[in-house]
Formats: structure tokens, sequence, C-alpha cells
């Protein structure tokens, strides 16, 4: 569908499940602003809800490294394809490109170059990947949206404009349950602690980690006999995808879809993949361990382009190592298991934990970064 002149258009790209809630909430958002304003765009489930026209569904390309690019090639240059014939064919108002940074900045590309203005939120992490690429990311974009006040000097520097609009889970971590209610409804009721389980939002990032997971599940089911285990699904994740790893563990493990919040405040630890997960998990104050496993050449690969530290956005944030990270060989169940075994055992360790996700909670303030980045959208629309 093509809208007249008169209603104001936007195209949303996002490939990912976080980046999909993030369109969602910004389209709601700019609703408010602009209740005439219309959107079609790649994405999911919840950019749907929102009330977003969806011209590609983004589940089938949510994947994560080199290997499983080329895997799905075939499907993300289709999506590509489709997605640039529709910015030049219809010529939105406003690209808005929401993370999922190569597939995003090869759109942003085209669009710019038929005359489209293009807005990027949630700035590609060049500051920490290939910083060099950051000119190439200022000539596609016309305005860069970030979500961390460190950003702001990195792109003011290159002469890109910036805003910084905080982060977009920033005051939003927030349970609809009380605890004891949320453990209550759960089937959470017991002596023991409660482990939780975040096993990603991709399909590989399942076939991947959750049998290490799982296996790391067994083995705090032998040290903690009378502990829970819920595992936190993920909106892009089906029943099919968990169900094999679930039914081959020996362990009951209780998974709950599209609670994220009122799960995670039952919890007393967690372990976690990489990626915006673990800064739902610090904003809702739990320790944690990180895992992330990428095949050999992927993880060679970004060994050789990353320029910071760390994985984690908690640690990257607080410039230090505050929650523990498990990557390739490291990420095995006897390290998870041994972590957070002292996590729940030893109140101290777990509390320096918590003092420290607290700090990184300060740092990302205190919310309404979907509705500045909603008036930003409308100042680039009123501008055109």
């Amino acid at each position: 569908m093509k809208y007249n002149d008169k209603v104001p258009f936007i195209m949303l790209s996002a490939g990912e499940a976080s980046g999909d809630q993030h369109a969602a909430s910004l389209f709601l958002e700019l609703k408010k602003l602009m209740p005439e304003v219309k959107a079609i765009g790649m994405g999911g489930a919840k950019m749907r809800e929102a009330g977003v026209e969806i011209r590609f569904d983004s589940t089938s390309i949510a994947v994560i490294g080199t290997v499983e690019v080329i895997k799905h090639y075939g499907e993300i240059r289709r999506a590509l394809a489709l997605m640039t014939s529709i910015a030049i064919e219809e010529h939105p108002d406003l690209l808005v490109c929401v993370d999922y940074k190569e597939f995003n900045f090869r759109l942003a590309r085209s669009a710019k170059a038929a005359g489209v203005k293009v807005l990027f939120y949630v700035s590609p992490q060049v500051w920490a990947w290939r910083p060099g690429r950051v000119k190439k990311y200022g000539a596609v974009v016309d305005h860069m949206a970030v979500i961390f006040p460190f950003e702001v000097p990195f792109y003011e520097a290159h002469q890109i404009p910036v805003t910084y609009v905080g982060h977009p889970l920033a005051g939003k971590v927030v349970p609809s349950l009380s605890k004891n209610a949320a453990l209550k409804e759960f089937g959470l009721e017991s002596d023991g602690p409660v482990i939780g389980l975040l096993p990603g939002s991709r399909s590989n990032e399942i076939k991947r980690l959750l049998p290490v997971i799982l296996a790391t599940v067994e083995l705090l089911s032998i040290r903690f006999p009378t502990a829970s285990f819920v595992l936190n699904q993920a909106s892009s994740v089906t029943d099919g995808m968990l169900e094999p790893y679930l039914a081959n563990c020996k362990v009951m493990v209780k998974a709950i879809k599209g609670r994220n919040y009122d799960v995670l405040q039952c919890c007393d630890a967690v372990i976690t993949v990489s990626g915006t997960a673990t800064l739902e998990v610090a904003l809702a104050g739990i320790p944690m361990a990180i895992i992330y496993k990428l095949t050999p050449i992927t993880y060679w690969l970004g060994r050789l382009l990353i320029s910071i530290n760390f994985i984690g956005l908690p640690n990257i944030l607080a410039g230090k190592g505050i929650v523990r990270e498990f990557i390739q060989r490291e990420a095995n169940a006897t390290n998870l298991a041994e972590e957070i075994g002292n996590i729940l055992e030893d109140k101290n360790y777990a509390n320096e934990i918590r003092d420290n996700l607290a700090r990184v909670k300060e740092l990302l303030g205190e919310g309404g970064g979907s509705s500045r980045l909603a008036s930003l959208t409308k100042k680039m629309l009123l501008d055109l």
C-alpha cells in the first residue's frame, strides 16, 4: 500500500527480536505525537502489534556470525532486495534503521542514494568494531540516534549529526506482578534458589548455546537439589525450537514466554547469552553469568576486528568485568555451574555484583528513550 503525500509515511527496518521491540516502541510513541503517521517495514510480531505494515518477517534472518550469515545468505539477500525496492519505489518520508548493522547499512546506502532521509537508531558499535567505518556510516545516514552517552563525542568528532536519546530499556524493566505473586503463578514456590536461563532469541543461538546451558542445569541440580529452573523464552523462539532440547534434559525446566520481567524478578541468578538480554538482567539487578560461542572462524575474525576487552554490555558500560563472561572454550557446563554456585553460596560476592549492576542502571538513566526518539523522528519528518 502506498500513502498519499498528506500522510506522514515512514519505513522501519529491524532484523532481530530486540530491534523488533525497539521499533515497535518507537512507532507507538510516534503515533502519540502524530496520530496520522503510517509505517511499513521489516520486523516481527511486536511491530505488527504496534500497527506497522510488515512487508518482510525478519524472524528467518535473525542470525549472527559469518558462517550463519552464509547459510542464510539467500534469504537475507532476498529481504534486502525487497526492502531496497520498496524504499526506492514507494519513497517513504523517512527510513528508520534499527540496529542489524550490516543489513541496514546497505539498505540505508541505497535509500540515501534514492533521496530518502535516513535515521539510524541503536548506533552500530563502530567504536568497538572497526572504528574506521564510522565515516562510511556518516555518508549513508542523515542522523544517528545513540543509546549510550559516550557515543555522542565519538560521532561529533567525525561531524556526524547525533542525538543521545537514552537506552530503550531504561525505565521499562518493570514487572507486572510482585515477586511472591509471580513465584506462585509460575509454580516456582520452593525452598531452593530459582535460576533463570536466557538462551537467546536467534535459532543459531538456541542450537549452539542451549545444550551447554542445559548441561549446566544438570550439574547445578546435583549441587542444589531444591533449585528451580526457568527459561525465559524470547518472542521469536517457537516451542518447537526448544522442545527437542528440553525433552532430553534430565531436569525439569519451565519455559515461560512473554513474561520477561516477571520471570527475572523471581531469579536468584541467571545464565544469559550475550546481547540485549544482559542489560535486561542488569536492570533487574540479578547476578548473572554471560555465555557466548561462535563458530571458530567468526570468533577469529571478531578478535581481529574488536577493539574492546568485553562482549557483555554491563561490563562494557562499567568499563570493567563486573560479571563473568564465558566465551568459546570457556563456555562449558563446569565453568558455568561453578560461577552460578559461587553466586548462590557467597552472599558477599552476589551483593558486590548487585552493587555494580545498580551503577550500570544509573548510567542508563531513568528512561523515556522511545519518546525522545519519537520526538527526533517527528522533527525529521517535519523538516522535510
